[in-house]
């Protein structure tokens, strides 16, 4: 009893804290919905049954879309809790061979997460259409593009949710200030919306607290407005929740009606941020919120609004604004204010998710991914996408300076995301929960068909500023489809020419070369074998550190890793050879460390780990070829074999001293370099550092113990990372399009981009670049 009464109080904590995240967007529509429904010829019907009829077209849509579908249907459709279009498509390649991801290996497969329970059944016979799309590749790249576009367009839609919410909360000004000029509204939003996208840079956490009673009193505060419309003004306005009026509406209207259903569509915009924020909360607390508040409050407000109208038709150019009480006109306005804000932070924090989720999958150029502990929890921060997202912005808010004309643009692009998402979810339905495909075509057949209607009438508005997001949304998926295709081909032709291991083992455990102190990491995207930048280094530069480790850091197609199941650990070659692989995984939602001695000690210890299961018999004995690989983190023993101290950067760094193998390989200059680092980078003194110390334990085997402790003087030594630094050009025999494609544009792309250690998190002291030149 005692754990149900909690189990409801979560969830209510939850449903409360969920309005600030992922309903804001939604609660924001009635500001601008019926200017932009009666913008064109439509303001010619003048009477109550046109009026009547708009707001039937928007419960029904707000009804089957966002009721219905999404927070009905959609919500089961998620990702181990998680939502949005990214957690659709992984939830699609781990049931079917669709995925384009390097790397993937059938360890992957044995990570905890990865059979969602309930999603997959082994023994269900495959689907013929499922058959048919794994067999063709073209067929997976078809899904990859529809993926990407879904995901220009969520970012498209950040660039107009701050624009048209705040706008037309500020032109409420002109009903109370008639000598106001339009000019002074457009800047006065702009003001704020620079203001909002500073806030962004220095972390929404510090007033995160007072988004959620916001959006709660915006709520309360429009469906009172709703409520004292409908009894002053038209109380029979409840008879248009009957679908009749909506054949009423076009009977009456014809053509004109439909071209006004990219007015209606604007009612849903906000159904995807519901979906994308599921990860945020649970099903059942979203499901809470939204129909207990959110929809009442909404349906209330519509109502509302469509009784004042049919009394007061001149006013739809202002209607919410004109049908406040005057009593109540400030403190709504403000109020209105107050949620567009939350609602464009609301966007402009998922969109920083979504790019960090295409970043994962390979699909976006290298960016700065700042997440600190004080935030809120797997919130990130993207210094690139925020600036960007405030000058297009600025651009689209000036260039327009009016509600219609936004709404026209944003409309095309909400819709278009909402129908890539309904065949995401078809595709979930014969695929993964195995249902008949008649089910998966009934369910499109259903929502598609209503929503390619929608698309139909918002294409009647691209010479009306709806060819904006069209531009904007083609540009950002050129950029991802671009880098993606970049990066597979490197990865391609890093597989076809890394080093053979016949090569390796020739030339003895020195390698031919003089082995020096210190643990070398030298980062590739090969999961197995030795890539050719190690091979074109120990031939250029004949000395090498004494241990190795390949770190691979790859992400798979599950939200996140646990820690337990993130390293996987092997061995390259004889054991005297001292080379091993370490790969690293994460989830496409995972926020890596950024404590890079924190991941130089998590290597250390696993190797350390993978070692003594080799000798007690968990790995393999002495292969000449790779090694299994082990994840050590999952065994009872990890990280009790050592004596761990830990010391303060700054003693550290006066006081640091190394063994006497490593000493000798520091020269005067080195150590000279080294302090003046420290002193022009207090990040890196404050750092907190970790000591390993062997405990005295009994080996069966004393070449373990020897190995063990070689790993631990090579770490007190020094740790130095090994990246490649990459020259791609197409091979001179390429095609036209492919030379312009890889020489121009991804060459453009990669030298804008942030360096691949600042992604990697690697201090520019320990950093060593290898230089390769890719012919793609």
């Amino acid at each position: 009893m005692a754990e149900c009464k909690n189990r409801r109080k979560h969830v209510l904590l939850l449903a409360y804290q969920s309005f600030g995240v992922v309903f804001s967007d939604l609660s924001t529509p009635p500001l601008y919905v019926y200017k932009c429904t009666f913008s064109g010829r439509l303001r010619h019907y003048q009477n109550e049954d046109t009026v009547f009829g708009a707001f039937s077209l928007v419960f029904w849509t707000l009804t089957l879309f966002s009721l219905f579908k999404y927070v009905g249907f959609m919500l089961c459709a998620n990702d181990n809790g998680e939502g949005g279009i990214f957690a659709l498509y992984s939830v699609i390649c781990r049931h079917a061979k669709f995925c384009l991801l390097p790397n993937q290996q059938a360890a992957d497969e044995e990570i905890s997460t990865y059979h969602s329970v309930g999603y997959s059944n082994r023994n269900v016979v495959t689907s013929r259409f499922k058959k048919f799309v794994e067999g063709h590749k073209k067929m997976k790249t078809a899904l990859l593009v529809l993926v990407l576009f879904g995901a220009a367009v969520f970012i498209t839609i950040a660039i107009f949710t701050p624009a048209i919410s705040i706008l037309s909360s500020v032109e409420g000004l002109q009903v109370r200030a008639k000598n106001l000029h339009h000019g002074m509204l457009v800047i006065i939003a702009l003001f704020l919306l620079i203001g909002l996208f500073v806030l962004q840079h220095y972390g929404m956490h510090r007033v995160a607290f007072i988004f959620s009673p916001i959006v709660i009193l915006w709520l309360l505060s429009i469906a009172f407005v709703g409520i004292y419309n409908i009894i002053n003004w038209n109380p029979r306005v409840y008879q248009a929740l009957s679908p009749y009026y909506i054949y009423k509406f076009f009977g009456e209207t014809g053509k004109d009606g439909w071209i006004s259903l990219g007015g209606i569509l604007l009612c849903i915009t906000g159904t995807e941020v519901v979906f994308a924020g599921l990860g945020h909360f649970t099903a059942s607390s979203i499901r809470v919120a939204f129909s207990f508040v959110v929809y009442p409050c909404l349906v209330l407000q519509y109502m509302g609004q469509a009784a004042f109208l049919s009394q007061n038709f001149s006013s739809v150019s202002t209607s919410f604004h004109s049908s406040i009480p005057d009593s109540l006109f400030w403190p709504v306005t403000v109020m209105a204010t107050l949620a567009a804000i939350v609602a464009s932070q609301a966007v402009v924090s998922a969109t920083f998710s979504i790019a960090k989720q295409c970043h994962a999958l390979g699909c976006f150029p290298r960016i700065k991914i700042v997440h600190k502990s004080k935030w809120v929890h797997r919130q990130t921060y993207i210094p690139e996408i925020n600036w960007a997202l405030m000058i297009l912005c600025l651009a689209v808010t000036v260039g327009s300076q009016d509600t219609i004309h936004l709404g026209n643009a944003y409309g095309i692009a909400c819709i278009t995301g909402i129908f890539v998402t309904t065949c995401l979810t078809s595709m979930i339905i014969d695929f993964v929960w195995h249902k008949n495909l008649l089910v998966a075509l009934l369910y499109f057949s259903f929502f598609g068909i209503i929503e390619i209607i929608f698309v139909s009438s918002s294409c009647m508005r691209i010479p009306k500023g709806g060819w904006v997001p069209l531009v904007l949304t083609a540009v950002f998926m050129s950029v991802m489809y671009v880098w993606h295709y970049g990066s597979r081909k490197k990865y391609l032709y890093d597989l076809h020419n890394k080093a053979s291991m016949k090569w390796i083992l020739t030339l003895g455990p020195d390698l031919g070369i003089v082995r020096i102190p210190g643990i070398g990491l030298v980062y590739t995207e090969l999961a197995s074998g030795v890539p050719a930048m190690f091979s074109q280094f120990i031939t250029d530069l004949p000395t090498f550190y004494q241990v190795v480790v390949f770190i691979c850091v790859k992400t798979v197609p599950i939200p996140y890793v646990s820690q337990k199941e993130r390293y996987l650990i092997g061995r390259i070659g004889p054991k005297p050879y001292r080379m091993y692989r370490c790969i690293v995984r994460y989830g496409y939602k995972d926020v890596h460390e950024n404590d890079d001695y924190d991941f130089e000690n998590a290597i250390v210890m696993s190797v350390a780990e993978f070692i003594q299961l080799e000798a007690e018999g968990g790995g393999t004995l002495d292969g000449s070829v790779d090694g299994r690989l082990a994840v050590v983190r999952s065994s009872e023993n990890f990280g009790k074999r050592f004596m761990m101290s830990e010391s303060d950067g700054n003693k550290e760094s006066s006081s640091w001293s190394y063994p006497a193998s490593g000493s000798s390989s520091r020269s005067t200059a080195l150590q000279k370099l080294k302090s003046m680092y420290e002193l022009e980078s207090p990040e890196f003194c404050n750092r907190r550092r970790i000591q390993l110390k062997l405990l005295d334990t009994t080996y069966k085997d004393s070449r373990v113990k020897e190995e063990l402790l070689e790993l631990l003087e090579a770490k007190d030594a020094g740790v130095a990372y090994v990246i490649g630094h990459s020259h791609i050009k197409a091979k001179w025999n390429a095609t036209f399009w492919k030379r312009l494609l890889i020489n121009v544009f991804l060459s453009f792309l990669r030298k804008n981009c942030r360096s691949p250690s600042v992604g990697l998190n690697i201090p520019h002291i320990s950093l060593i670049e290898v230089g390769m030149n890719y012919y793609l």
